[in-house]
């Protein structure tokens, strides 16, 4: 998405920054873990086809990413490649989501053009887990998603045997819609009000949005 391909957000302990062609390589061996696969519910790609891959999120309009840094080692080091730690995505408006949320007030709302975001989440890096980085990360994205992009709505589509992830959407206020025996998925969606802002900007310590240096 070109609205965030010169900006990056700043928390209190990570740094979101837009997927350039220099992290692709260390992208491309995350994504050649089979459990990484398995829990993101990914397809495999060749190095060429994920240089591609960055070229769309750089550019398509209803993709938007950031790659997450750890942000102590980047302030330590300077070195993205080495606190590269995972990544964070909302994909807006998709019709997909309509084989998730199939009833009448799913169709009212693209018919209305209520904006949708579908948020992911991964923490690529095992020895980043379980220190909160993924929890900050996820809160910024939909920070950013709820108050530069205006998303209405967050959706998220989490794997039967992914927990973890569930149980951070479930802390996130996000509530459970629908089972897919079929895709072994579970939907998960959150309205934009109020009290949920609210809620959501007492949650972030920092953010900050600044033009992102190459």
């Amino acid at each position: 998405m070109r609205e965030n391909a010169d900006i990056k957000i700043i928390g209190a302990n990570v740094i979101l920054i837009p997927y350039e062609t220099k992290h692709v390589q260390k992208y491309h061996k995350w994504m050649c873990d089979p459990e990484l696969l398995k829990l993101t519910a990914s397809e495999p790609l060749t190095l060429d086809q994920e240089y591609d891959m960055q070229e769309t999120w750089r550019h398509d309009e209803d993709k938007c990413t950031f790659l997450v840094l750890e942000k102590e080692i980047y302030e330590r080091t300077t070195d993205e490649i080495g606190a590269l730690i995972g990544d964070t995505n909302l994909f807006l408006n998709q019709d997909y989501f309509l084989s998730d949320f199939d009833n009448e007030c799913a169709q009212q709302d693209l018919n209305n053009e209520t904006i949708i975001a579908e948020a992911e989440i991964m923490i690529a890096e095992p020895e980043a887990r379980g220190k909160g980085l993924g929890n900050e990360a996820i809160l910024l994205m939909l920070k950013y998603g709820q108050s530069e992009l205006g998303v209405q709505e967050f959706v998220s589509k989490i794997g039967y045997e992914n927990i973890a992830s569930q149980n951070l959407f479930t802390k996130l206020k996000f509530e459970e819609q629908s089972r897919s025996d079929v895709f072994q998925e579970v939907a998960f969606k959150r309205t934009v009000d109020e009290n949920w802002i609210e809620w959501l900007n007492q949650e972030i310590k920092t953010y900050k949005i600044e033009n992102y240096s190459r």
